[in-house]
C-alpha cells in the first residue's frame, strides 16, 4: 500500500493516474527555509520531513510492504542571469551552489501579494523544483529524487491578473498560479515535466518505485499525457536515465 503524505488535491489527482492503490495522510511540518539553503536542498528536506512525519504517525499500523510518499514543490525565481544550478535533459538536478541570487516563492498571503508575484513572474522564465521521497516502512530507509522544470510565463495583462486573483485560485498555490488553470493559462511553450509544475513529477516517482521493486500498474507517461493533454518530450530521458 502506498501512503501519500499530502492533502494536495493536485498530488492526489496525479497519483491516481498511475494505477496504484493508496491512502492519504495529512502531516504538518515547519516549512521555513534555512539560512543559505539552496532550493534543491530545501525541497528535498521538506519531502523527506513529510515522509518521516507520516511514518512516525502511522508506525504502529504499517505493514512491511507499505511505502510512504512525501513531496514538496517550490517556485524559484532567480534574480541574476548566473543561476546556481545545473540540470540535465530529464530535469534532474546535477549540482547546485549558492552562486545565484534567488527567491523561493511560497503561497501568497492575500490577493495583493498574489498580484505582485504574478507581475514579477510575467514574461520571464522561472524554475519549479519538486522533490519526491519514498520511505520503506520495513526499515525506515528512503530514496529522494529532485526534478527541475523551466517554466516560461506569457505576457498576460494586468486585467487578466486581476480577474484570476479575484477567483481565489492563486491563494493556495506556490508562486500564485496553477499551470493547469484553463481560464488563465499563465505558461507559454513549456518543454519539461508538466506534472512537476503541478506538484508531483510522476516519472521521477515511478523510477523510484521501480528501483524499490514496485512496477506501475499502468503506462504512466501515456496516462499522464492523456489526462493533462500535454505532449511530454522528457519522459524517456527520465525513465531510462542512470541515477
Amino acid at each position: 500500500m502506498l501512503i501519500l503524505a499530502s492533502q494536495s488535491p493536485r498530488r492526489k489527482q496525479l497519483l491516481e493516474l498511475c494505477g496504484w492503490k493508496f491512502s492519504i495522510l495529512f502531516v504538518d511540518i515547519n516549512e521555513s527555509v534555512n539560512v543559505g539553503e539552496t532550493p534543491g536542498i530545501y525541497v528535498g528536506r521538506m519531502a523527506e520531513g513529510k515522509a518521516y512525519a507520516a511514518y512516525t504517525k502511522v508506525l504502529e499500523r504499517t505493514s512491511p510492504e507499505d511505502l510512504i510518499i512525501g513531496a514538496d514543490t517550490a517556485v524559484v525565481d532567480w534574480q541574476t542571469s548566473v543561476k546556481g544550478f545545473q540540470q540535465d535533459n530529464a530535469g534532474d538536478l546535477l549540482n547546485e551552489t549558492i552562486g545565484g541570487s534567488y527567491r523561493i516563492l511560497g503561497k501568497p498571503g492575500d490577493s495583493f501579494e498574489a498580484r505582485k508575484m504574478l507581475r514579477e513572474l510575467r514574461g520571464r522564465t522561472h524554475q519549479v523544483y519538486s522533490a519526491v521521497t519514498v520511505l520503506q516502512a520495513k526499515d525506515g530507509r528512503s530514496i529522494t529524487d529532485v526534478c527541475i522544470t523551466d517554466v516560461p510565463m506569457r505576457e498576460y495583462s494586468d486585467d487578466e491578473i486581476s480577474t484570476y486573483t479575484a477567483s481565489g485560485d492563486p491563494l493556495d498555490k506556490a508562486g500564485a498560479y496553477a499551470i493547469q488553470h484553463n481560464g488563465f493559462n499563465p505558461v507559454y511553450n513549456l518543454q519539461g515535466c508538466y506534472a512537476n509544475v503541478m506538484g508531483l513529477p510522476l516519472c521521477h516517482l515511478t523510477r523510484i518505485l521501480i528501483r524499490i521493486g514496485l512496477d506501475p500498474a499502468l503506462d504512466v507517461p501515456s496516462a499522464c499525457q492523456q489526462s493533462l493533454r500535454y505532449t511530454c518530450s522528457v519522459f524517456d530521458d527520465i525513465l531510462l536515465s542512470e541515477w
